[in-house]
């Protein structure tokens, strides 16, 4: 399954988890099943967010959206985020 990782600061993540959350019905549309999300331990404002998608081309889509641009704006992300678009080569164990 192929993943987009995030990572981006915001103004405050109190103001930007509802306008994230109220985004899922998009996402879920576009192709994503579901995902991650983390912060840095030593700044709340600083996120990484890891979501699993249906097919790359629908992942890549989905970032270059206006609405997604829209809902950004909205929730107070600071600058251009930093995206990654990974697939899977394999698990290990230690």
């Amino acid at each position: 399954m192929p993943k987009l990782f995030i990572h981006h600061r915001v103004e405050d993540y109190a103001k930007w988890k509802p306008i994230f959350d109220e985004h899922r019905a998009v996402r879920k549309t576009a192709g994503c099943g579901g995902g991650r999300l983390y912060r840095s331990a030593n700044d709340p404002n600083d996120l990484y967010i890891s979501f699993d998608w249906d097919n790359l081309e629908n992942a890549r889509k989905f970032t270059e959206s206006d609405d997604l641009q829209q809902a950004m704006q909205r929730a107070g992300v600071v600058g251009q985020p930093d995206l990654a678009f990974v697939e899977k080569i394999e698990d290990f164990t230690l």
